[in-house]
């Protein structure tokens, strides 16, 4: 399995920390408006990093970054997470995972472990819609049962939703707002069509600004703290 890392300075990547981003090849969806595409392709497409080099990097790098960001593709697949986390704790490091919420029994064994700071959840759409995220089936009560750890996990997080024209309009911010009731906060992100799994996504346009803030007022009513990011 692939994997890549490199250093990045992003309050959207690790709120209020410097970080490296660590990205893992594979997913368990296929969402045409996947902003890296690359990583869901072949893996022999892409160059291997071996995971020793990586932790050398992060020793390196420890003087100047305070955490790590688990990304992808999506990091609950990836058979070298664990591994990962533990030499970033041996580290000092902080530890990010950002998922699309379909393993609940990773994400459940790394809250009860203690080895996550921040999550960050993607929720995509409305459930009865994520069938139309996935070439297979895709089990919903699976993200059910990961926004029920978050909630009781102790730990910060965010549940985060990317506005795709189509896959998020109204009637989904509603759907999705009574899936989010409790959670503690919940951010609603601005499409960037620049990369795209399906070129035609790239063609479309984002969500005006305004419309964007207006759906800030349902989220606002269901969660601690709602946020739009990027527009």
């Amino acid at each position: 399995m692939a994997i890549k890392g490199f250093q990045g300075t992003s309050l959207l990547d690790f709120p209020g920390r410097i970080a490296s981003l660590i990205f893992f090849h594979g997913c368990n969806l296929s969402c045409s408006f996947c902003h890296n595409p690359a990583l869901l392709g072949d893996p022999r497409s892409l160059p291997d990093f071996p995971v020793e080099l990586l932790f050398e990097e992060l020793e390196q790098r420890r003087g100047f970054i305070d955490g790590i960001v688990l990304t992808g593709g999506e990091p609950t697949l990836a058979p070298e997470l664990d591994d990962v986390i533990g030499a970033a704790r041996e580290l000092g490091l902080l530890v990010k995972l950002d998922t699309n919420g379909l393993a609940p029994r990773v994400l459940g064994r790394l809250l009860g472990q203690g080895r996550l700071d921040y999550v960050a959840l993607d929720l995509k759409t409305s459930l009865e819609r994520y069938g139309e995220l996935h070439r297979g089936p895709v089990d919903p009560d699976a993200l059910k049962r990961s926004l029920d750890l978050l909630r009781t996990s102790g730990i910060d997080y965010e549940v985060r939703t990317t506005c795709v024209p189509g896959y998020v309009e109204r009637q989904d911010i509603g759907r999705m707002a009574t899936l989010v009731r409790g959670a503690r906060r919940w951010v609603l992100q601005q499409y960037s069509p620049q990369v795209t799994l399906d070129p035609a996504l790239a063609q479309v346009d984002p969500h005006p600004p305004e419309v964007i803030r207006g759906w800030l007022e349902l989220a606002a009513e269901c969660v601690e703290d709602a946020q739009v990011r990027g527009v």
